[in-house]
């Protein structure tokens, strides 16, 4: 929806950058397309570290450090949600509550700070609603076909 903000999880960031992923990361990169048109993506501070850490060290090919620094610059003129501690201890109610890792619970609860609409995923629970933002994974119809 136009207007509607999207949280952008790590997983979704690096498929669309990792040509090694198939399906995933055709279907990423038009999910990153679609939010750099219409300017609704929302990222934090853990989603960009993990990022840069994940394409620089974890892929099959790995990504030069001032490319993968040039794309976090880009994604800085997104909203970028600040982890700090009042988002730390939102976190660990979450996770207590929903039985997320800590990390993830991190992610959700990011998402709610930054009054995102949807948060997108592969790791949360596909369509499952917490505090009014739902969980959403881009690739769902790629593992049905």
């Amino acid at each position: 929806m136009k207007g509607d903000k999207l949280f952008v999880d790590t997983n979704i960031l690096v498929y669309s950058y990792d040509i090694s992923a198939g399906e995933k990361h055709t279907a990423a990169k038009d999910v990153l397309n679609e939010l750099w048109d219409t300017g609704n993506g929302l990222v934090s501070t853990q989603v960009l570290q993990e990022f840069f850490v994940t394409v620089t060290r974890k892929i099959s090919k790995p990504m030069d450090v001032a490319v993968a620094k040039e794309i976090v610059k880009d994604l800085l003129t997104w909203k970028v949600i600040t982890v700090n501690g009042s988002l730390i201890l939102d976190a660990i109610e979450l996770q207590q509550k929903y039985v997320y890792s800590f990390w993830d619970s991190l992610i959700i609860a990011s998402g709610i700070h930054g009054g995102a609409s949807t948060i997108l995923s592969e790791d949360l629970s596909d369509k499952q609603k917490i505090k009014g933002v739902l969980i959403k994974n881009p690739f769902s119809a790629l593992s049905k076909r």
